[in-house]
């Protein structure tokens, strides 16, 4: 028998597969149900609807994807390297993330576009997971940015330039982040030009 841990670690990995790949509205809890080898009672117990279990499943990836980039940050350039070291082996990590098989976009940006920030108090579940990706991301490349005067300024400027990137790179490809990191070093002249002044 599965016990409620193995159910759930089951239950996420089959709705982040078959979410991302496939589409929130496409997949029907039954399909996830089938993927985890769980019974739908225990799927409803753990996730009583699709936008619980969807909510829960962006906020393992996003744990996941944020510690992932944290780590290559790191390897590329490890402390005490630089705001603009750290900020720019970011986009490095970014071209990562889009050249992985199967890559369709970023999973936030496709669960907002599916779901919205609006509707029901069900829709608000997977739109508060998705903010808070975003928010955390934001402030993890804030934190990159300490070695200048307007850390947040430098840091939400880069948050851009990555969203961007992970928009547009299921078109663009990997392309769309070394694009993002030669605008990044543009921001990041501009911001060093503008602390020697």
């Amino acid at each position: 028998m599965v016990d409620h841990d193995e159910a759930r670690s089951r239950l996420l990995e089959a709705a982040e597969e078959l979410y991302y790949r496939r589409g929130i509205h496409a997949v029907g809890m039954d399909q996830v149900r089938d993927r985890a080898g769980v019974s739908l009672a225990r799927l409803y117990k753990l996730y009583p609807s699709k936008h619980h279990l969807v909510a829960a499943y962006l906020r393992v990836y996003g744990r996941r994807l944020r510690a992932r980039l944290a780590e290559s940050v790191e390897r590329a350039a490890p402390a005490p390297a630089g705001s603009r070291a750290r900020l720019l082996a970011a986009f490095e990590s970014l071209r990562e993330t889009i050249d992985t098989p199967g890559f369709r976009g970023c999973a936030f940006v496709n669960a907002w576009a599916e779901l919205g920030g609006h509707g029901d108090e069900s829709h608000l579940l997977v739109a508060e997971a998705v903010r808070e990706h975003k928010t955390l991301l934001r402030d993890y490349l804030i934190g990159l940015a300490e070695d200048y005067p307007d850390p947040r300024g430098v840091g939400e400027q880069i948050h851009i330039l990555v969203e961007g990137a992970m928009a547009t790179s299921a078109v663009l490809g990997a392309e769309a982040a070394r694009q993002a990191r030669d605008s990044a070093a543009t921001v990041l002249a501009a911001a060093d030009g503008a602390r020697r002044a």
